[in-house]
């Protein structure tokens, strides 16, 4: 019979809930407001769930020294203009903070003005200012294709490009960078930096809105303001929409915005000429087929080339 001493049972590993990590940071509430702000764009909130699910089980594995490094977390999104992506930055900022891998979770959006200089020993200045401001947050740089031009010899962008490739490497630990843009541009610009596109994590592209996520989307920006359409002047909207779709420099939900705020100005003008008769709330908060119809949308032959803040 032997007399070694018998092994003893391995311990149990501590088990980790990853349900009351969760539960803990508080993301379900930015997805939450992601979702009640933003309508459609299922793709995308799909890759945010997806992107906080990945830093949440990071976290816990930083917790149990099981990664040694914090992972790259720079972004591009891509998309037109008004499809959500300055709102989502704002909301990966917010997520970022509360599972901590930015300090602040402040929200730095600019464009090439605020980061390049016109000429010698103005750039450098510039762009540190912007990241100094920035760190501890999130750095949305939108058109970022616009920082490499070159055409123009005389151009500084490089410079700033390279001030930015260098903090995005050496303190990704305290900055996030969201680059934003058209895709096909983003492509370009990437191609012609290589060491850009290598320090991007994560590529969202965001669709175009549907006419009937159009519609949706334009009936919660009235009832924020306490507005709404009445069924005919909806109906007028729908028509709207599918119209000025199909005209150049169409901004999705930027486009929807520019338009309701003419409408809203019609509606009051409108109001404002039969103001010797009393007014219900009603009457006040609705918008009627001719606050809409007077959009030069609505004329034969209306101009081609209209921008997204003129009177559609």
């Amino acid at each position: 019979m032997s007399s070694e001493p018998l092994p003893y049972p391995a311990a149990p590993e501590a088990a980790v809930d990853l349900e009351a990590e969760f539960r803990a940071s508080n993301v379900q509430e930015v997805l939450d407001q992601l979702d009640r702000e933003l309508v459609g764009l299922a793709p995308v909130k799909t890759r945010i769930r997806e992107i906080a699910a990945l830093l949440l089980v990071d976290r816990v594995r930083r917790s149990l020294n099981l990664t040694s490094e914090t992972p790259t977390l720079h972004m591009c999104f891509t998309g037109n203009p008004g499809t959500g992506k300055t709102t989502v930055a704002l909301r990966m900022a917010d997520i970022l903070h509360r599972l901590g891998y930015v300090r602040q979770g402040h929200l730095v959006a600019v464009t090439r003005d605020d980061l390049v200089g016109q000429y010698i020993g103005h750039t450098a200045p510039k762009t540190k200012e912007v990241l100094k401001k920035a760190m501890g947050g999130v750095l949305f740089i939108d058109e970022a294709y616009y920082l490499y031009r070159p055409e123009n010899e005389r151009d500084y962008g490089q410079e700033a490009i390279e001030i930015l490739l260098q903090v995005m490497e050496n303190q990704r630990d305290d900055l996030v960078v969201i680059l934003a843009g058209y895709k096909d541009k983003m492509d370009r610009f990437f191609q012609s930096n290589p060491g850009m596109r290598s320090r991007i994590a994560h590529h969202i592209d965001f669709p175009d809105y549907t006419p009937e996520e159009l519609l949706a989307i334009g009936k919660l920006m009235l009832a924020q303001q306490n507005y709404r359409l009445s069924p005919e002047a909806e109906e007028v909207f729908k028509d709207y929409i599918r119209r000025r779709m199909g005209l150049p420099h169409f901004a999705n939900a930027r486009s929807i915005r520019n338009a309701l705020d003419r409408a809203r100005l019609r509606q009051a003008n409108r109001l404002f000429a039969s103001r010797k008769q009393p007014l219900t709330r009603a009457q006040i908060m609705t918008l009627e087929p001719p606050d809409l119809l007077q959009s030069r949308v609505f004329r034969e032959g209306a101009p081609q080339n209209e921008e997204p803040g003129q009177a559609h």
